[in-house]
């Protein structure tokens, strides 16, 4: 896989990500992450479900955003240290009927060679 950008700065790195998630883009997110990147989602409780590489990482937010409307993830906080970053966020959504909702939580990135080698998210209740 060729990748248009390889990013020095874990923060840009991860606003990069995050900017192409809001934009639903999921090529973009790719862009950010390795080939055997590693996902692993806030639900099912009690871990999440742990997706592994790009075509499965790919293919769950496919699935998400076919079946998402005007997802928006706020950064609340944004920190990096070594090769780990670590981003407070507020995930905002309007469902079928037009309710608007969010939930807070917490995503840490561990980053290789200027991409994303993983992303585990956790939430708040």
């Amino acid at each position: 896989m060729n990748y248009y950008f390889v990013e020095d700065d874990p923060i840009q790195l991860v606003r990069r990500f995050n900017d192409a998630l809001n934009a639903a883009d999921v090529d973009g997110m790719m862009l950010c992450m390795t080939p055997d990147c590693v996902f692993e989602n806030t639900y099912p409780s009690p871990d999440g479900a742990r997706f592994e590489g790009q075509p499965a990482v790919r293919a769950f937010w496919e699935e998400f955003f076919r079946g998402s409307s005007r997802v928006h993830i706020v950064i609340e906080e944004i920190f990096a240290l070594d090769d780990h970053c670590v981003m407070l966020w507020r995930y905002e959504w309007v469902d079928p009927q037009g309710q608007s909702g969010h939930i807070r939580g917490v995503d840490v990135y561990r980053l290789r060679s200027g991409l994303i080698a993983e992303k585990l998210s956790y939430v708040k209740g």
